[in-house]
């Protein structure tokens, strides 16, 4: 992890904005550079080279674009450059093991696999730099001339190695000048505390079922403890993203920042399209905007939508990581989608909701099981111990059952969204005690969330590796 958790909350963020407060309008930017630096350098000293080389890459771009604007040519080449070398950072540092592998594997040679140790966060800050290069090239935006400024944009800490992937459209006024008022600042920390529970309380705690899980033998499990296994992750990575995404998004708040949202109550989906708009909001848009849309999008035959989609959702899961179950698992949801799309889509929104919402849960869960588990021979063997091949259920399946009930419970009610619907009638029925009734509920979850940092030592980000 790049900061330990109580590091993070007791040292750093707690100095950061200290400082960030204190110093006039002018060096805040100064103190977001220096502080993504810092925060990223904790844990990645070495790797901070490829960070700051891929910054300079599009800033460099950037400069020569608006230099060059009305020569087409010159702006076409500028942008391949760019978008050539970024990918190439990425291929070398994430897929480079991969393909070669894959090469030794097929063609019987033995070259040498670097194995490199992947950057933490290359995905997300590589993606959100080349897209202020891509944007410019579009005329979408104003160049951004000043260093340190273009600089705070790809370091903000907040958000630098786990998204949301933040686009520089999506900022470009609060770069150069942006308002803190002591409402935005509150409801920060409130957006913070909630992200913080979930991943504490609740991703931590659901997930300690399926590193159990995920340590036994699968040709023998039976299919209970199979389900509560990949069900637990379903939920864990749901708390885990979507936390760090709020806790994100409220210290961009403090900070004087609007990102955008990230998740939206994804398991209430009725269809696997609408899961995907509910889900990681901001990867979907930049594959939908800089891959989808050029290839034509939904303006051609079918059989181009139908390659359209498959090469974004192929993407997609290679995206997320260099293994053949990424690609699987994102070639899986285009496949579905392209169902959808053509096949049994206006049947399905003919069915009660209820049966839309199941169908679309089990497809999510199975999806979770073809992304957690890395080798082909494992799904096919965890796919059979799903649907029984290692028996029904035996004692320690319903000791977990009886262990996590309540858990699964509390973790299903808040993802269907029932905190906020009880948060508003609660608000409309007692205005005048959601003044006070809030900041006590926030106190009481932020010493929940310390309590558990200080006394357990199981705290994984799940979309650090990505």
């Amino acid at each position: 992890m790049v900061f330990s958790s109580l590091t993070f909350l007791f040292v750093f963020v707690p100095l950061v904005f200290g400082i960030y407060y204190i110093v006039p309008a002018k060096a805040k930017n100064i103190i977001i550079f220096l502080s993504g630096f810092i925060f990223y350098a904790w844990g990645e000293p070495f790797y901070i080279c490829i960070m700051i080389l891929s910054t300079l890459i599009d800033y460099t771009a950037g400069l020569l674009l608006a230099r060059y604007d009305k020569n087409p040519k010159v702006r076409t080449i500028l942008l391949l450059v760019s978008v050539v070398m970024n990918l190439s950072l990425l291929a070398t540092f994430k897929y480079s093991s991969f393909i070669i592998n894959n090469i030794n594997a097929i063609l019987h040679t033995s070259i040498p696999d670097p194995n490199l140790p992947l950057p933490i966060g290359i995905s997300f800050y590589t993606f959100q730099s080349m897209s202020y290069t891509i944007d410019l090239y579009m005329r979408k935006i104003n160049v951004q001339k000043n260093l340190i400024n273009f600089v705070s944009y790809v370091t903000l800490f907040p958000q630098l190695v786990a998204g949301p992937i933040v686009r520089y459209q999506d900022v470009q006024n609060e770069i150069d000048h942006r308002t803190i008022t002591v409402t935005k600042v509150s409801a920060g920390i409130g957006l913070f505390i909630q992200g913080l529970a979930k991943k504490v309380l609740l991703a931590n705690n659901i997930g300690l079922l399926w590193t159990n899980i995920k340590a036994m033998d699968y040709a023998t499990m039976p299919a209970m403890t199979a389900w509560l296994g990949i069900l637990a992750f379903t939920f864990q990575i749901y708390y885990d993203f979507s936390g760090y995404s709020d806790m994100a998004c409220g210290l961009g708040k403090m900070l004087g920042f609007e990102f955008p949202q990230n998740f939206n109550l994804p398991y209430t989906a009725k269809s696997i399209a609408e899961f995907w708009r509910r889900w990681h909001i901001t990867l979907s848009s930049w594959f939908k905007s800089y891959v989808y849309f050029p290839l034509g999008g939904s303006r051609v035959s079918k059989p181009k939508i139908v390659r359209n989609l498959l090469i974004v959702w192929g993407l997609t899961g290679l995206w997320h990581g260099a293994s053949w179950n990424f690609i699987l698992w994102g070639l899986y949801f285009g496949i579905l989608i392209i169902c959808e799309r053509f096949i049994w889509g206006k049947a399905l929104q003919k069915l009660p909701g209820i049966i839309q919402h199941i169908y679309t849960f089990v497809l999510v869960v199975f999806g979770w099981m073809l992304f957690e588990i890395l080798t082909v021979t494992d799904i096919i063997t965890y796919t059979k111990a799903l649907f029984g091949a290692g028996g029904l259920w035996d004692s320690q399946s319903f000791y977990f059952l009886s262990s996590y009930f309540i858990l699964f419970i509390i973790c299903a009610i808040f993802s269907g969204g029932f905190l906020q619907r009880l948060g508003t009638k609660l608000a409309a029925r007692f205005p005048k005690a959601v003044p006070y009734s809030i900041p006590v509920v926030q106190l009481v979850l932020m010493v929940c969330c310390l309590s558990y940092l200080v006394s357990s030592t199981y705290n994984p980000f799940l979309y650090f590796r990505f």
